[in-house]
C-alpha cells in the first residue's frame, strides 16, 4: 500500500484508503503485533474460526472490500457480496475520553523514543503497556465492536464487515496512527500537541534552579560526557561494506581427465550453497536482537529433507540427476517433492504421500464452518477420506497436516500435486483453489 495515494482531510480527521490488494497468499492478516492485537479484539485469544469470520477472511483476501474510510470511532467500506450491488458496512470502537487523552500523550510525551517509534510508523509496546498502567486501553476489547451492514445477515459480525476489520490490519500494519485516528485523535492534531508538551517540558527544565542539594541528582548532560570521552579516543575505521550476495564461487573443472570419483559440477554446486547459506547467517548475525520481524534460525533438517532443499535450488543438470539417483525417486517424483518444499518446506513433505486419520470431532467442524462461510449459498461437494478433502466434479484437494494447516492440492501428470501455501483457514485455502479453477458459487437467490 502506498501512503501517497490515501486521501486525507485538512484536518486529519478523515484518511480514505484505496482497495487494497487481493492476498489469498497471506498467511496472516497483520505482520506486527499491534495488527495481530486489532485481529485478537475481533476473534478472541482462541482464533475462533466461526462460518461468518471464515468467509469474511474469504473476501477481505479475494479483494471484496472497496475503498475504507478511518474516521474518529469508525471504519466504512463498501463489500462485494454475492449480489451485484456492494453492501454498505462499517465497524465502530468506542473513543477515549479527553481524560484518557490527557494521560496518553502525558505517556507518549515522557520518552523521547515513543515519539520516535511513532513517526517511523511504530508503535512500541512500551508505550502501549506504559499507557495500560496509567489507565488507557489503546488497543479495543472484543465486545468494544459494534459491526453495522446492509446486508440482511443479523449475525454478530456478518462476514461483510468481519472482511472490512481484516482489512484495517492490513492498515494498521503500515501506519499505526490509523489506530489512533480511530481512538479519536488525527496524526497532525497529535504530533502538534506532543511537540507543544516537549517545548514546555524542555522549558521547565532549562528554567528549574540548580541547588546544591539537586546538582548532583541533575548530572551532567550527556553531550559533555560523550565529548570528553571522544576527544580521547581515535577515530574508528569505517566498516566494510555489507555484501548484499555472496561471492563468486570458484570453478572445480580440472584441465584433461577429471580425478576418478570426483564431479567438478557437483562440487561448484555445493559451495555456491554453502556460501548463499553463510551469507544469510551472517546477515541474520548482524542484526540487532531487538529488530522487528527478525528471521528465525534455521531449523536443522534430517539428511533427506536436506536432498529435497538442494534439489530444490539445483539446476536442471546432472546435479539434479544424481540427486534423484540418490534419493531413489524419478526426476517427476523429485520434482512433485521439491514443489511441495517450495510451497511449505519441510513441514509440506509428510502431506505428501502420508494419510492419517484426525479427529472425527476436527473433521466435523471443518464440514460446519465451509457450510457457514458459503451461507446462503451451495457449499461446494466435498468426499473425505482420512486427512484429505476431495472436491467432488473438480481435480482438486485438501490435505490436512500434522502442523494443523490446510495444504492444497491439484490433479496434474495423473497424479496429486501441491498447488500454494497452506493455511489453518480450510475455508480460504477452498476458496483459493476454487477461484485458481475459476469456480465462483451460484448467486444467492433473492429474499
Amino acid at each position: 500500500m502506498s501512503r501517497s495515494v490515501v486521501k486525507k482531510a485538512e484536518d486529519g480527521r478523515t484518511r480514505t484508503f484505496p482497495p487494497l490488494s487481493p492476498a489469498r497468499g497471506r498467511r496472516s492478516f497483520a505482520e506486527s503485533w499491534w495488527g495481530n492485537a486489532w485481529v485478537e479484539a475481533l476473534e478472541g485469544k482462541q482464533r475462533l474460526a466461526t462460518g461468518r469470520l471464515a468467509r469474511g477472511r474469504t473476501y477481505a483476501r479475494g479483494g471484496n472490500v472497496g475503498e475504507i474510510t478511518v474516521t474518529p470511532g469508525q471504519v466504512a467500506a463498501r463489500v462485494q457480496g454475492s449480489r451485484p450491488t456492494p453492501y454498505r458496512t462499517s465497524m465502530d470502537i468506542p473513543q477515549l475520553s479527553p481524560r484518557e487523552w490527557e494521560l496518553l500523550l502525558d505517556t507518549a510525551a515522557a520518552q523521547a523514543g515513543h515519539i520516535a517509534a511513532l513517526l517511523d510508523r511504530d508503535m512500541p509496546t512500551t508505550l502501549v503497556d506504559d499507557a495500560a498502567r496509567a489507565g488507557v486501553r489503546l488497543l479495543p476489547r472484543q465486545g468494544e465492536l459494534t459491526p453495522s451492514c446492509s446486508c440482511p445477515d443479523w449475525g454478530y459480525p456478518c462476514k461483510h464487515a468481519a472482511a472490512v476489520f481484516y482489512q484495517v490490519a492490513r492498515l494498521l500494519d503500515e501506519d499505526p496512527f490509523v489506530l489512533l485516528l480511530l481512538r479519536g485523535r488525527g496524526e497532525r492534531e497529535l504530533m502538534d500537541e506532543l511537540q507543544r508538551r516537549n517545548a514546555v517540558r524542555a522549558a521547565a527544565d532549562d528554567a528549574a534552579p540548580q541547588t546544591p542539594a539537586t546538582a548532583g541528582l541533575l548530572g551532567v548532560p550527556a553531550r559533555d560526557v560523550y565529548a570528553a570521552a571522544r576527544a580521547g579516543i581515535a577515530a574508528l575505521p569505517a566498516p566494510p561494506p555489507e555484501a548484499d550476495h555472496p561471492g563468486q564461487v570458484a570453478s572445480f573443472a580440472t584441465a584433461g581427465d577429471p580425478t576418478p570419483g570426483l564431479d567438478p559440477s557437483a562440487l561448484e554446486f555445493l559451495a555456491a550453497d554453502t556460501a548463499a547459506r553463510a551469507a544469510r547467517l551472517l546477515r541474520q548475525a548482524a542484526l540487532p536482537c531487538d529488530v522487528p520481524h527478525r528471521p528465525p534460525s534455521p531449523a536443522s533438517l534430517t539428511a533427506a529433507e536436506d536432498l529435497v532443499r538442494l534439489a530444490a535450488a539445483a539446476p536442471p543438470s546432472e546435479v539434479f540427476t544424481r540427486l534423484c539417483r540418490h534419493a531413489g525417486r524419478t526426476p517427476q517424483a523429485l520434482t512433485r517433492t521439491v514443489r511441495a518444499w517450495k510451497q511449505g518446506g519441510a513441514a509440506a513433505l509428510p502431506v505428501l504421500d502420508d494419510a492419517w486419520d484426525p479427529d472425527p470431532s476436527q473433521l466435523n467442524l471443518v464440514r460446519e464452518a465451509i457450510k457457514q462461510a458459503w451461507e446462503g449459498e451451495r457449499p461446494p461437494g466435498l468426499r473425505i477420506t482420512r486427512n484429505r478433502l476431495t472436491v467432488i466434479g473438480h481435480e482438486v484437494q485438501l490435505r490436512l497436516g500434522t502442523d494443523g494447516r490446510w495444504y492444497p492440492y491439484r490433479k496434474e501428470q495423473g497424479g496429486w500435486w501441491p498447488a500454494g501455501p497452506a493455511d489453518r483457514d480450510v475455508t480460504a485455502v477452498l476458496a483459493g483453489l476454487l477461484a485458481s479453477l475459476d469456480v465462483t458459487p451460484p448467486p444467492r437467490p433473492a429474499p
